[in-house]
């Protein structure tokens, strides 16, 4: 039987028919070869395309982590094979940090759970507000719409919000998607000179989000599984603080202006970021409501 990893002794390649002259099809990219039916060999070819086939993953998730604006850098250059995809990158982060995030929790200290609601203290919160909520809708929208309010806050009084929270965790990847498009064209009007293509400020935003997906995912990780609070407050503080110089970093290696004009441009955009955030989470928050 043929190995995997040796040419077939056709000249065609079995996936798109264009001739082949190597281990790999120069038009689709399928590896030549007949297809080994044992598990071992299977595993063996698995654990290979992992680290080495596909050593992309590992040379992109070191320069994300630690080289700030350097990802978008490259692919601007035009050197863009040896690394992951921006978006793909951008969607298996996302996916795997509210994943991650909603699976673990951060351990509690004694001082931290004081100011913390209960869930009879969050119910009754819930309760106080729902009549409000109640009339704002009957009079704005409708009776009919009152009813269904009228339905979410039941639900939400029933589980003690957590069904609201997993509602609102559910929607954020998906309100993301409207987020960094606008954040994207506040950058293509605050770096109006040079003329800048509306794409790099898109993948900017690509790369630094999935910069922090991959940042706070490790430190919930982190969280999780060391039994150590001393190091997990530690990690708490110094995860925002580096995110905070990472961003700075990848500004000023992505768009090239000084420190001055970098960090008065960082400092507009925070402000902005911060703004359409709360928005869009007290939207997001709003309609996970309504569509309980």
């Amino acid at each position: 039987m043929t190995p995997l990893h040796a040419p077939a002794p056709a000249s065609q390649c079995k996936n798109c028919g264009a001739p082949v002259t190597d281990r790999y099809c120069s038009h689709c990219g399928q590896r030549v070869g007949q297809l080994e039916q044992s598990v071992w060999h299977f595993t063996q070819e698995a654990f290979e395309d992992l680290t080495h086939a596909d050593s992309r993953l590992w040379r992109t998730l070191g320069a994300l982590l630690f080289k700030p604006g350097y990802l978008t850098r490259e692919f601007l250059e035009g050197r863009r094979a040896r690394y992951l995809p921006p978006l793909r990158l951008y969607l298996v982060l996302s996916v795997a940090f509210f994943l991650i995030a909603s699976v673990t929790s951060p351990k509690k200290t004694q001082s931290d759970a004081e100011p913390i609601k209960t869930p009879a203290q969050s119910a009754q919160q819930i309760q106080s507000l729902c009549p409000k909520f109640l009339e704002w809708g009957t009079q704005i929208v409708g009776k009919r719409f009152g009813e269904v309010l009228s339905a979410s806050c039941d639900k939400t009084l029933q589980s003690g919000g957590h069904e609201l929270q997993e509602a609102v965790l559910h929607n954020i990847p998906r309100v993301m998607f409207i987020f960094l498009p606008v954040l994207a064209l506040f950058s293509k009007l605050l770096y109006w000179r040079p003329p800048r293509y509306y794409i790099e400020h898109l993948l900017f935003y690509l790369h630094n989000h999935s910069f922090v997906f991959l940042l706070f995912g490790l430190e919930r990780l982190a969280d999780a599984l060391i039994p150590a609070p001393s190091f997990i407050r530690f990690l708490g503080l110094a995860a925002p603080l580096y995110a905070i110089f990472y961003l700075y970093r990848s500004m000023r290696r992505v768009y090239g202006e000084n420190r001055a004009r970098t960090a008065g441009k960082f400092t507009v955009l925070a402000l902005i970021y911060l703004a359409i955030g709360i928005v869009t989470l007290v939207a997001t928050t709003a309609f996970s409501f309504v569509m309980l």
